[in-house]
């Protein structure tokens, strides 16, 4: 029997958007997250919005109003430093938090996750067969994801990073027990000229695997982002209402 690409975890539909806040201050970001009201539930927070300042704030603003935060950093140095980073956010209700580093990172990072759940960058959606020939790898785009998959998986990690493109493979090889949250999320017909060169829509990734995507783009530039990213959610919704 096949089995169901799309993903079975018990996930809300409306927590599997998660809107990329890559905005320049803090006051930026919480008048768009009251413009976006509860069309958004979950919120990414990268390097962007960290060096604006106030990040363990606008932390504990956006729990304060119910919302599930994603800490983006990618940590990556000394597996003893990735240990005391991940440390600080005991406490702090965060979600999920990355790791873009090697296994000793990656168990580092799991050592002191204390409910937070640790998700493994596999390769950038800004990356592609080009970009991997200049940073000196040999094997494709795939054949990378998966090595690095496995890994995260081995080390304890909760899921991985990746680009839907990829999520099909990592669902076949190794199965359901992990998270696949997809960034790199534009429309079909991907006329965005910017720096995600490996992109899927919302219905590709999750009918490839994705138990999340990551959309910031697509919102935060729309006409009307709250409009958006509402039509993004009757997307979602319809696929997981079968």
């Amino acid at each position: 029997m096949t089995q169901d690409p799309v993903s079975q975890k018990d996930i809300p539909a409306a927590e599997r958007l998660i809107f990329a806040m890559d905005v320049s201050t803090g006051n930026e970001a919480r008048n768009l997250v009251e413009l976006l009201g509860d069309s958004v539930q979950f919120y990414k927070l990268g390097l962007q919005i960290f060096m604006a300042g106030g990040y363990y704030e606008l932390i504990e603003w956006l729990v304060k109003q119910g919302k599930k935060v994603f800490v983006d950093l990618k940590f990556f140095d000394v597996p003893e430093t990735v240990k005391l980073a991940v440390s600080q956010l005991k406490n702090r209700g965060v979600t999920f938090a990355t790791v873009h580093g090697n296994e000793g990172m990656l168990r580092a990072a799991v050592s002191e996750k204390n409910g937070l759940k640790i998700l493994a960058v596999t390769v950038l959606t800004s990356l592609d067969r080009s970009d991997l020939n200049d940073l000196g790898f040999q094997c494709s785009v795939e054949e990378l994801v998966l090595s690095r998959a496995r890994r995260a998986l081995e080390a304890g990690c909760d899921g991985v990073i990746s680009s839907g493109i990829e999520a099909p493979a990592i669902r076949k090889e190794l199965g359901e027990r992990f998270l696949i949250v997809s960034p790199g999320i534009r429309p079909v017909e991907n006329t965005t000229q910017d720096d995600q060169k490996r992109v899927v829509s919302i219905e590709g990734a999750f009918l490839g695997g994705a138990d999340y995507v990551v959309v910031g783009r697509p919102i935060r530039n729309a006409p009307s982002p709250r409009l958006k990213a509402e039509e993004i959610q009757r997307t979602i919704a319809g696929l997981f209402s079968r």
